[in-house]
């Protein structure tokens, strides 16, 4: 559940949480009018379950679009998804990029703190100095 939090925190604060809200309205909107057009679909739960195959791009084959209507709610929903779950990659991702960039960030401002006094510190923070200076490669 925390994750969940923390990815709608992510989603919020880029402004992607309109598109998923209006993809979510498209998918049930999308099932009302397949069940409107597709003549071997019955039931709104037939429909739904039509739509979540052909946004999962799984497509099981119970169901296929046979109605030019149903084709274009069914392509406009497949796209829009894969749209979406790119959209949320890289929303994620420049996230954690950021947040990486912040920590190597705070990590070289201690750093340069401790080099500037020098004089200050006691052996095992100069020893500590000493192994980081080791690692930092040019």
């Amino acid at each position: 559940m925390v994750n969940f939090r923390l990815l709608w925190s992510i989603v919020k604060r880029c402004h992607v949480e309109k598109i998923l809200l209006l993809f979510i309205a498209c998918f049930f909107f999308g099932a009302l009018i397949i069940m409107g057009s597709e003549p071997k679909i019955h039931n709104y739960g037939d429909a739904l379950w039509y739509t979540f195959a052909a946004c999962t791009s799984i497509g099981f084959g119970d169901f296929a679009a046979i109605t030019a209507t149903g084709r274009i709610v069914t392509v406009f929903l497949t796209l829009y998804e894969i749209f979406l779950v790119a959209m949320l990659s890289a929303v994620v991702v420049s996230h954690y990029m950021e947040v990486i960039h912040r920590r190597e960030k705070h990590t070289a401002t201690v750093f340069m703190d401790k080099l500037e006094h020098l004089t200050e510190l006691d052996k095992e923070e100069l020893y500590e100095i000493q192994e980081r200076a080791k690692q930092i490669k040019i």
